[in-house]
């Protein structure tokens, strides 16, 4: 294992394009390339920091790095004083927080969970203090005060008063009907009451036990810990709890609503030879809408006062209505508009939970997102009177981004919101403060994983200002609203912040060498220092190809296809024996690989050098869909998906033809997931433009994708069947007329291998028998963990390539 302690320490102001990580490289003789050792297990690199946080005094940072040979994963420690680095021992892991402490008011005291339990730290002594030693898991620690930490068992909250050791159940939630509400009388039963003085006796005695009980209650100040009855016809989604321990914010789904029937899975390696069947998720459209109500608690007064979102704009109507009047045109039916509610919900998926009360317990702020993907509003609730406002309504007419610039929370003045949102058309910076909105950042880029400093004095955050494919670290100074770059480093950064907000550990990358920790310092001398060089060397004596990052122009838009172009090192722009290319293309749709960091598809950034020493130009696209371009380039695909992108594709294709001597009859595609679905729409649709493709783990049919991602770009197959006939390949296969590999795990529980038989059955029955080749993996699921799998896939798609290219 690689781990090395500090490589340099400079001024912070001469930082700049990964001049540190350069003078790491020490190339040796060049050394050709084999698939063998692309698709070796990827020790071989070296295994990169993950996961960095700082120690609360901020004298130490924390990651954790895969072993060598072991899927285990260890913690090492970095000390800032004397850079020494060391392997935390296993008695030791009991006592981190792997970052994710919470402070009391005074900052005397952090708690935490570990291993199931709650700890707490005295910050002055360093003295460590066990609360809960159980077999359950309690969670979610939080102050209340100084010295009370609450916490969750299950789904009921608990607080420990550290001053007494008390233990007091804070709220305990029953989902059955109250046992004390009388249900009318039926005939019979009034019947009997009158019968039977036994029966008039019973009740009697009941009543006078429910009343002393009640006694006892509010002599002892117990009221409060009254279970929470909330019925036998719903389940618990939300729970959130003020600094001062009296409100709670519940969230509450009807059980009725159905999630979706759960498809099959077939494994046929198994331990003991039979054939084992696995459920796995539900299709896109069979999930019911799921509407979150929302209550807030008194915890005091044992009260519960629904929280009406009425007023929120746009809420009652339908963003739907027209696609569904087409439809029922279509289908020969009379439309109907949509009856109840629309369906809305807390969206739990950012740093904030969704959820984020002010500090002084005042106020809470919630952010909702609608069931068809096309609303997302930020709401503030006022405890004491229980008024609603609306702070922010984002409205997108494809889909409202739900996988990032969720970013939200209070500054520490109890009055003023920050908020991330895409309505310019790229993620910016908000500050919200009663009627007045002001944007802290503007301009064609994105910013994202917004955070603020522990003091409350700077906002710092992650933007592609520079350059769409380089993240620099910002930071906002909310005294006068001045923003300052954090970093220069160039290729990919993100970041974690110590608790005085003036140090941040740094994940950084280029496109040529994985993440490595850095260590900012932003105090009177400002320096940036290197902690890790992880790298192996054999790595490092690899004479890798570093990709151009060049602007394709697009025949569709004014925005650029941003690319990665590979050419070999002794590329000839006026040879007459013209190049033969290969496009590859990312996976995900909404992903970003031609940026100029480290790229997940390290594999492929591989195999491109190895393309490239067999005499292939690589181009790498970032077509529209992809991430970091903006609102327009991400929803380009709505109700289209793979229109947009192949056109795309083939501007690239046209693109090196025209600037790196490339034979325009000789351009092959390959890719996986998205990347597999959008090489069958070339091929089947534009199957002029392309000499060959593999299609890897590819969609061949999106009903029968899942829910969450599906239904943001294309609706549902009921509501809008056109989007998914329009953007699915099974509806094309007849447009095939070039070589075709096709290669799908069969326990992918992601795209189901079922994608793939259905769509082989389909070109068997079109009789497109001299044009494909299936390649299965037995025990791969949609991303392969074995190297055989790796390799024998690899060579499958370079001998395609090599038969049909050249």
């Amino acid at each position: 294992m690689l781990v090395a302690v500090s490589i340099t320490s400079v001024p912070y102001g001469l930082i700049a394009d990964t001049s540190v990580t350069k003078d790491l490289v020490t190339k040796t003789i060049s050394k050709p390339l084999t698939l063998e050792q692309v698709m070796a297990d990827p020790d071989w690199i070296g295994n990169a920091p993950s996961n960095p946080y700082f120690s609360d005094d901020g004298k130490t940072i924390y990651y954790q790095q895969k072993e060598t040979g072991s899927i285990n994963r260890h913690t090492w420690q970095v000390n800032l004083d004397d850079k020494s680095t060391r392997k935390v021992v296993d008695k030791e892991l009991i006592k981190l927080d792997q970052g994710r402490a919470v402070y009391n008011s005074n900052n005397s005291l952090k708690a935490f969970s570990s291993q199931g339990d709650i700890w707490v730290k005295y910050l002055s002594s360093g003295d460590y203090r066990q609360l809960t030693r159980t077999n359950a898991i309690e969670s979610r620690p939080q102050f209340i005060g100084n010295d009370v930490v609450a916490f969750y068992l299950n789904s009921d909250l608990y607080s420990i008063d550290l001053n007494t050791g008390l233990i007091s159940q804070v709220a305990q939630f029953k989902l059955s009907d109250d046992p004390d509400i009388k249900k009318t009388d039926d005939y019979l039963s009034k019947q009997q009451t009158r019968y039977f003085d036994y029966i008039q006796k019973q009740q009697k005695n009941a009543e006078d036990r429910k009343q002393r009980q009640e006694q006892l209650q509010a002599a002892t100040d117990l009221e409060a810990n009254k279970p929470w009855y909330l019925g036998s016809k719903v389940e618990i989604s939300t729970t959130s709890l003020s600094p001062d321990g009296r409100y709670l914010l519940l969230g509450t789904y009807a059980k009725t609503k159905q999630l979706g029937k759960p498809d099959n899975m077939p494994r046929f390696v198994t331990e003991d030879g039979y054939v084992k069947n696995n459920k796995v998720r539900p299709l896109v459209g069979t999930y019911q809408p799921r509407n979150e109500s929302l209550y807030l608690l008194d915890l005091v007064n044992h009260s519960k006062t629904p929280i009406d979102l009425s007023d929120l704009e746009t809420i009652d109507e339908d963003p739907l209505a027209d696609i569904k009047r087409l439809t029922a045109k279509r289908n020969g039916k009379e439309y109907q508009p949509r009856k109840g509610e629309r369906g809305t919900a807390i969206f739990k998926w950012n740093a904030t939970g969704g959820i984020d009360w002010s500090e002084d317990a005042s106020k809470v702020a919630f952010m909702l997102y609608s069931d068809d993907n096309k609303d997302r509003w930020i709401a503030s609730l006022e405890v004491k009177n229980q008024k609603l406002k609306s702070i922010h309504h984002l409205r997108d007419g494809a889909w409202v981004n739900d996988w990032d610039f969720n970013d939200f929370g209070w500054l520490t003045d109890n009055e003023t919101l920050y908020y991330t949102s895409e309505e310019t058309g790229y993620s910016h910076l908000y500050l919200s403060k009663g009627r007045k909105t002001s944007a802290l950042t503007k301009g064609r880029y994105i910013v994202n994983n917004v955070r603020l400093s522990a003091a409350g004095n700077y906002l710092y955050y992650r933007a592609n200002k520079k350059h769409p494919g380089i993240y620099e670290i910002y930071r906002v100074t909310l005294s006068d609203n001045s923003t300052e770059a954090v970093t220069d480093l160039g290729g990919l950064n993100s970041f974690n912040l110590a608790n005085d907000g003036e140090q941040l550990v740094v994940s950084h990358s280029t496109a040529t060498m994985p993440t490595e920790l850095y260590h900012v310092s932003l105090k009177e001398n400002k320096t940036i220092t290197q902690l890790t060089n992880t790298v192996s060397e054999k790595f490092k004596e690899m004479d890798w190809v570093t990709p151009e990052f060049i602007e394709v122009p697009s025949s569709q838009v004014d925005q650029p296809i941003y690319s990665r172009l590979y050419k070999p090192k002794d590329f000839d722009a006026t040879k007459a024996d013209k190049y033969p290319a290969v496009i590859f293309i990312h996976g995900a749709g909404y992903l970003q690989n031609a940026h100029q960091g480290w790229s997940g598809y390290f594999r492929e950034f591989m195999f491109h050098t190895f393309l490239t020493q067999q005499g292939y130009i690589v181009l790498d696209m970032d077509y529209r869909a992809s991430k970091g371009y903006g609102r327009d380039w991400r929803t380009a695909i709505y109700r289209q998906m793979g229109t947009p992108e192949v056109i795309d594709l083939r501007d690239g294709a046209d693109w090196l033809a025209a600037n790196t001597n490339v034979n325009r009859d000789k351009v092959g595609i390959y890719g996986g997931s998205y990347g597999g679905f959008l090489t069958f729409m070339a091929l089947f649709t534009e199957p002029e433009a392309f000499a060959a493709g593999a299609s890897l783990r590819p969609v061949t049919d999106w009903a029968h994708y899942n829910h969450g991602y599906t239904s943001n770009i294309l609706n549902t197959p009921e509501i809008d069947p056109e989007a998914f006939e329009n953007s699915s390949p099974i509806e094309f296969a007849e447009g095939l007329n070039k070589p075709l590999l096709i290669a799908h795990g069969m326990v992918d529980d992601n795209v189901f291998f079922k994608d793939t038989v259905r769509l082989v059955q389909r070109l068997i029955e079109l009789e497109k028998t001299q044009y494909f080749e299936t390649a299965i993996y037995p025990i791969e699921p949609h991303g392969f963990t074995e190297p055989s799998s790796w390799l024998d896939e690899y060579k499958r798609i370079y001998y395609l390539f090599e038969e049909h290219l050249k």
